[in-house]
């Protein structure tokens, strides 16, 4: 994989126990952000809503904390501030022109880091609605990129990349939501660039802990559920533990 994603709704699962509607703030998705900054050098892509704010200022702010946190990209997206689930019902978007303000008001306030338009409108509005939405977040709002949220078949990823040609479109194969699980080859043939897969690791994670759990419950031992964890040194080596290791042994060493 060739980037990291913060993913709100993973924000509001996994750190806050909470939905994702719009109830977790700036600060909350900046403390996973600077966490994954520090340990790794591939771009962070970074889910911020719809901004975290009702005013430009507030997209301004949010745009350079996350630039200075370490964030390579982020998307925002055009829903109304009480917004929702890409994937669930009622959702509401704002008018295009509000969205193009906000995306020339996060334009304005990056140095280097991608700005990503995210339109919810296909569920609302239809597809030549979503996608006159899309080119004018390129061309108006200044987008590097199109996130197209919750699309059905795969002829619609093409009306979008026909629409904004050169330019990035991203798709978001979110499990159990109303997107299908394409294959990477049959995006590419329509168009799509970048495929997100925002809460695979969660979910798996997920079943395996209540699965370990309920094992311990039923066999009163974690024994026999060893066999679905990772090893102690397999982690160690995710995170290079032994190097740490050995570097406090010197300065003990030398200490003495």
């Amino acid at each position: 994989f060739k980037s990291i994603y913060v993913s709100g709704g993973g924000v509001a699962l996994s750190n806050m126990g909470m939905p994702d509607l719009g109830i977790t703030g700036l600060d909350d998705v900046l403390v996973d952000v600077r966490r994954l900054t520090r340990v790794t050098s591939v771009p962070v892509l970074v889910d911020i809503d719809t901004g975290f704010g009702a005013s430009i200022f507030n997209i301004e702010r949010t745009v350079r904390d996350m630039e200075q946190a370490g964030a390579g990209a982020i998307h925002m997206e055009d829903q109304v501030l009480a917004k929702r689930c890409g994937h669930r019902p009622n959702k509401q978007v704002v008018p295009t022109e509000e969205m193009v303000a906000r995306l020339k008001a996060a334009t304005g306030a990056r140095k280097d880091m991608v700005i990503m338009a995210r339109t919810d409108a296909l569920a609302v509005e239809g597809l030549d609605a979503a996608v006159a939405r899309a080119k004018a977040y390129v061309e108006e709002g200044g987008a590097d990129c199109i996130f197209a949220e919750a699309v059905t078949d795969l002829a619609e990823y093409k009306k979008f990349a026909e629409a904004i040609p050169n330019t990035p479109l991203l798709a978001n194969l979110t499990e159990f939501g109303s997107t299908p699980l394409w294959k990477l080859d049959e995006l590419a043939n329509v168009g799509v660039s970048m495929v997100l897969y925002p809460l695979s690791a969660f979910r798996a994670q997920s079943r395996a802990a209540e699965e370990v759990f309920k094992g311990i419950l039923a066999d009163g031992t974690n024994k026999n559920v060893e066999k679905n964890m990772h090893h102690r040194m397999q982690t160690y080596e995710v995170i290079d533990y032994m190097a740490y290791e050995k570097a406090m042994d010197a300065a003990a060493a030398k200490a003495k």
